[in-house]
């Protein structure tokens, strides 16, 4: 009830409205002390919140029978005043008037006029009366609490303040635009906005460098879990919004720089997980062999790529194309990004000893058909999926490589032996993101000799007239591209690639074998999907620049 009732004990002991013995039989029960001292003793809330306003040089009201105007209750969005239990009884426009029932509650006395970015004038008043009057303005949530989840409709009144507004005009405006980051930066002068769409950060806005402190309390507020108090270490939270009725994951994270806080939130878009095979980019023939593989009832099958290459996407994607009634499947994921029903997900917790491998340890016992594993990070990880692997499970899982047939010797580096990575492993597909030309605008593009050549035009005789090139529109925010889609590099791993892993044979040795045997590199697939007018020349050669065969 209150943040610290010790303190408030004595300070009622030394106004003489509540004897030490009193405190100390009530301490003796346990629960809240303040609460068990006002049921057993003729303590009232109204002496407490006199004895509290006195001590912080405050006020006290009595707001039991007062009627709060609503041009008034609406100063305080509904979530922020559940959070802070802080009820507005007065606003003559320059000062806000709020009663709390806890003065001493620094996090709110201190962050409250950051949140609202308004002058408070503070008063104080009993607990009991701030419950039911939030209750009766606000009404109770599910469970007759209060609700600190941090859920916002983003279709907010008018009557917000100004710093409210702000932060919903800009996730307003970074859904609308298709972004997958949004990031606030504190500069010298000004708060920088930063949306990144299709990969490529964009600088969206600038604001006051006075207006930082009320923005990033207001997403903490929202977020529901990250301290406003704690501004030198970093902190990860998650905010729910809704938008045209679809439901969005915020994942937000705080990090202390030399100017302030920065802020990024990743969007998280629930109806992503429609997504298939073809969709990521998959051509029909390669969907075809990768499902086949997806399908079988056990191995490992993994994605490789750098950071943001959209490996998570295509583990999920996988999983909508095998989520049958007949398969139990586990996943064990740090964080769990998106909730898919009938999937058993588990997040990794390493601060209360939930690891991968602690994970992983007791979904074996859940008796699932096939286990998705986020990413594999060490040797305990990896030796628990090799063996589920081997015993009947088909496991999906991620490994940050260059390429496909460097996963051999990742896993060879963490401590696998190669006999086990020959046995278990069934297939490694490696992938990178392109920015996908903008329908609207694309137009033909002839190649340049540079662009011929890197692409190797040259040798393969092939039709260019349907390549296209980036224009520009309104559609696509003058850029010329529009979404993003995969390039993929399936390593398939057969009898002849078995007996070659366990000769030792080097991650380069590996890759030409792959290639004479008939596998598509990177740069190949990216080749077919310039062809396609999918994406531009120069696109593919960027993402694709490690690729120098």
């Amino acid at each position: 009830m209150f943040s610290n009732e010790d303190y408030l004990a004595d300070l009622l002991v030394e106004a003489g409205v509540v004897a030490p013995d009193s405190v100390d039989q009530a301490r003796r029960h346990g629960g809240s002390l303040i609460e068990r001292l006002i049921n057993d003793t003729d303590l009232s809330e109204s002496t407490v919140a006199a004895v509290l306003a006195q001590n912080a040089g405050l006020d006290a009201v009595d707001i039991g029978d007062m009627a709060i105007p609503p041009a008034v209750a609406e100063a305080i969005p509904d979530d922020i005043a559940r959070r802070y239990r802080a009820v507005p009884v007065a606003d003559d426009g320059v000062y806000l008037t709020v009663a709390v029932a806890d003065p001493f509650n620094f996090e709110t006395m201190d962050s409250l006029p950051h949140v609202l970015g308004r002058e408070i004038n503070f008063t104080v008043a009993p607990a009991k009366q701030i419950h039911a009057i939030l209750k009766a303005i606000y009404g109770a949530n599910e469970s007759g609490g209060m609700d600190v989840s941090g859920g916002l409709d983003v279709e907010s009144s008018d009557s917000d303040a100004p710093i409210i507004r702000l932060v919903q005009n800009t996730l307003t405006d970074a859904m609308k635009n298709r972004c997958s980051d949004i990031h606030i930066e504190p500069l010298e002068t000004s708060v920088r906005i930063r949306y990144r769409i299709d990969g490529k950060l964009i600088e969206v806005d600038n604001h006051p460098k006075k207006l930082l402190p009320a923005i990033i309390a207001r997403l903490k507020v929202m977020s529901g879990s990250m301290s406003i108090a704690e501004k030198r270490l970093p902190q990860d939270g998650r905010i729910q919004v809704k938008m045209a009725d679809k439901e969005i994951d915020l994942r937000v994270s705080s990090v202390p720089s030399n100017h302030g806080e920065s802020i990024v939130m990743r969007i998280l878009d629930k109806s992503g997980l429609v997504l298939g095979l073809p969709e990521l980019g998959f051509f029909s023939d390669d969907q075809a062999v990768f499902e086949k593989l997806i399908g079988l009832p056990d191995g490992i099958i993994l994605v490789t790529g750098p950071t943001g290459s959209g490996k998570t996407t295509t583990l999920y994607a996988c999983l909508n194309v095998i989520n049958k009634p007949d398969k139990k499947i586990i996943t064990v994921e740090d964080p769990v990004e998106y909730e898919m029903p009938g999937i058993n997900q588990v997040m990794v917790k390493t601060d209360i000893g939930m690891t991968f491998a602690a994970a992983l340890r007791a979904m074996l016992r859940q008796a699932p058909n096939i286990i998705m594993i986020g990413e594999i990070r060490d040797a305990e990880t990896a030796n628990i999926a090799i063996n589920a692997s081997l015993t009947g499970h088909l496991v999906l899982s991620t490994l940050h490589t260059n390429d496909a047939p460097a996963a051999v010797a990742r896993l060879a580096d963490i401590g696998i032996k190669r006999f086990l990575i020959a046995s278990a492993v069934r297939a490694v597909l490696a992938q990178r993101l392109v920015r996908k030309l903008c329908p609207v605008c694309r137009a033909p593009h002839t190649l340049t000799d540079k662009e011929a050549r890197a692409l190797r035009f040259d040798n393969r005789n092939n039709d260019s007239s349907a390549v296209m090139g980036p224009v520009g529109c309104e559609k696509c925010r003058g850029n010329g591209y529009r979404g993003r889609a995969g390039i993929f590099e399936l390593f398939q791993i057969d009898d002849e690639v078995r007996h070659m892993i366990n000769e030792n044979l080097t991650s380069s040795q590996l890759r030409k074998r792959a290639r004479e045997l008939g596998m598509r590199t990177l740069r190949d697939d990216g080749i077919r999907k310039v062809l396609s007018g999918m994406t531009s020349a120069d696109e593919v050669i960027h993402v694709t620049m490690s690729d120098l065969d």
